[in-house]
């Protein structure tokens, strides 16, 4: 049985945005409830090296639409990354839920893109095929940044567990 790029993507990515939304609901909750500044949890980190929260969330994002874009052989929306609230990042993730679900199995299935070049023009230049763009690199920096969204909450003592991250499915 072979399972076409639409079906391992786009409904993949919906059911995590939709838990991502969720999950943020309840991060911002948690502050509210802790009469803290949200900017603490917007702003955690794992490590100082990492990106804060904010960023994993933009990023997946990201992810979510380039993905299925690329594939699909169409531009790949640009956001301006100005999120600095749990109600802008609500946002972000409605405008990508909007957007995949806007893509359709036949562009996906049939767009005739065979490859994908990543970081064109650069000493990074990397060439590969649709499916190992989508399986390989893609979807796992997609999760990368969600479950690394959800660490931080978690870390940070919001009340979340796996069928949180898992959502409906």
């Amino acid at each position: 049985m072979s399972v076409s790029l639409y079906t391992a993507t786009v409904p993949v990515f919906k059911q995590m945005l939709l838990a991502l939304s969720d999950v943020l609901k309840k991060g911002k909750e948690h502050a509210e409830k802790q009469h803290s500044d949200p900017a603490v949890l917007l702003q955690s980190k794992l490590f100082p090296d990492m990106l804060p929260f904010v960023r994993q969330v933009q990023i997946a994002c990201d992810f979510a639409k380039s993905v299925p874009a690329r594939i699909a052989g169409i531009e790949v929306a640009a956001y301006e990354d100005s999120e600095q609230s749990f109600d802008e990042l609500q946002q972000r993730i409605a405008k990508t839920l909007a957007l995949i679900e806007g893509m359709t199995e036949k562009q996906l299935n049939e767009s005739g893109v065979k490859e994908v070049v990543l970081r064109p023009g650069t000493p990074k230049e990397k060439t590969l095929s649709v499916e190992d763009y989508a399986l390989r690199y893609g979807m796992p920096q997609f999760f990368f940044h969600v479950t690394t969204a959800y660490a931080l909450l978690r870390h940070n003592g919001v009340e979340i567990g796996k069928k949180d991250y898992m959502g409906s499915y």
